[in-house]
């Protein structure tokens, strides 16, 4: 059996490297992340100390960790010429992590390269990550067809992360976990529905965060002139920051086969009963078949 988390950060000295040569955001200032539309984040540095990272998986149970580009610094909205230095030395640094370490792909989507991406997934990825509101609306859709194209053609899935929050950094540190990223996840589940999924009708994603809890609004869509989806098994949430209320609620919209486990760690903790309060078929379900599905497409 493996027990999967598919959603973690771990930021590698490679890509560390490459932030702190930056001068404008994103860029790291010792550990002091800077970014537009935030306030300045102090990072502890054990948070991304390797060695420690898998021991904290090995005392999860966790047999695979996926982990990610954190996708709110905007890398990916960079022009192709700033994020490529970026992007370069995010996935050397991720494809050389140990075991139990996996990672999602990144991708520029400012300006769309699906030959460079293809090289990007030949070195193992599980997949590729980018950010919601790069798929907000038609137009996301059409810009990101060609990276769309190449995960149906190699069968792999795609995993939506929120993207920059775009706002004033006045506000409080939760501000944009609690605002944007669940704004833009709700749009990117109801875009997918209207515009990804009639496009790529083979393709397998992944939400974050339960999708801002978008599949809870089925009855305002129902009530609105829309049609409950059911039934799309390559289809998927991932819990990070979540608990048994709402994990509860979204198994009850969307059935226990479309919930992954992803903690966000380190920015959050993975639950300390995998089931959620919902027993060991939904712990088994979350962290070991469901993962398999999502990333395999194997039943």
């Amino acid at each position: 059996m493996t027990n999967v988390d598919v959603h973690q950060h771990l930021w590698t000295p490679s890509l560390v490297t490459a932030l702190r040569a930056r001068r404008e955001p994103p860029f790291l200032d010792g550990w002091t992340l800077y970014l537009d539309g935030e306030p300045p984040f102090e990072i502890p540095p054990a948070d991304h100390d390797i060695a420690r990272r898998a021991e904290l998986a090995a005392a999860d149970g966790l047999d695979r960790v996926l982990v990610s580009l954190s996708a709110p610094i905007g890398v990916e909205w960079l022009p192709e010429a700033a994020a490529r230095p970026l992007l370069d030395a995010y996935h050397d640094g991720a494809a050389a992590l140990p075991e139990p370490f996996g990672a999602w792909a990144a991708a520029c989507v400012r300006d769309i390269d699906a030959e460079v991406t293809a090289k990007d997934l030949d070195r193992g990825f599980a997949g590729l990550q980018l950010p919601a509101n790069s798929l907000a609306d038609a137009a996301g859709y059409a810009r990101c067809a060609p990276l769309l194209d190449l995960l149906e053609e190699r069968d792999l899935p795609l995993f939506v992360h929120p993207g920059p929050a775009v706002g004033s950094s006045a506000g409080p540190a939760w501000w944009p976990a609690m605002v944007p990223y669940v704004q833009q996840m709700h749009a990117g589940w109801y875009a997918f529905r209207a515009f990804g999924r009639p496009r790529h009708p083979r393709l397998r994603v992944c939400f974050a965060l339960l999708a801002g809890l978008a599949p809870l609004h089925g009855e305002r869509l129902t009530a609105r002139g829309g049609q409950q989806q059911e039934g799309d098994q390559g289809v998927f949430v991932e819990t990070s920051s979540y608990g048994p209320t709402a994990v509860d609620a979204i198994v009850r919209a969307l059935g226990v086969n479309a919930v992954v486990q992803g903690s966000d760690r380190p920015y959050a903790e993975p639950p300390r009963h995998p089931g959620y309060g919902l027993g060991g078929a939904a712990a088994y379900a979350f962290r070991i078949a469901n993962p398999r599905r999502l990333l395999t497409g194997e039943g």
